[in-house]
């Protein structure tokens, strides 16, 4: 029987070790042979925002309160873990509900996120290999 090489992290921190730990996984896994799928879900997402650090964004004054307390990526050597992850076509995704909740667009998100999905879609994505909550 074949393996299926396919690794799918769930990103729902923003903290800079735990986002290392997301790029470390999957770039190296992708380095590999692996099929990569990283799905970004609340403070997560600040790994894909393409306006880094604290800026209000989203829709009213709640969003934007979020979207300034959520900052961004913090350091170079993460910034360079993202760029390999592009390097490498690891697959990015955007949670649906999470940017709903924070008052963010796709247009808010670096072009390489592939596309925003649910729950759901993300679960069929993933069925047949690893899956990882960071």
């Amino acid at each position: 029987m074949a393996e299926n090489k396919k690794l799918s992290i769930i990103a729902f921190s923003g903290d800079f070790d735990k986002l290392t730990a997301v790029f470390t996984l999957g770039t190296g896994a992708a380095a590999v042979g692996y099929e990569v799928n990283i799905f970004f879900t609340f403070w997560g997402l600040d790994a894909i925002k393409q306006k880094q650090g604290r800026s209000f964004t989203g829709g009213n004054w709640l969003t934007k309160l979020f979207g300034f307390m959520m900052g961004g990526l913090k350091v170079t050597p993460l910034e360079e873990l993202v760029e390999a992850a592009k390097a490498l076509g690891i697959n990015l995704y955007a949670c649906e509900m999470a940017m709903h909740v924070l008052g963010l667009k796709k247009e808010d998100f670096i072009p390489e996120v592939k596309d925003v999905l649910g729950v759901a879609s993300f679960l069929n994505l993933s069925e047949g290999g690893q899956t990882l909550f960071i």
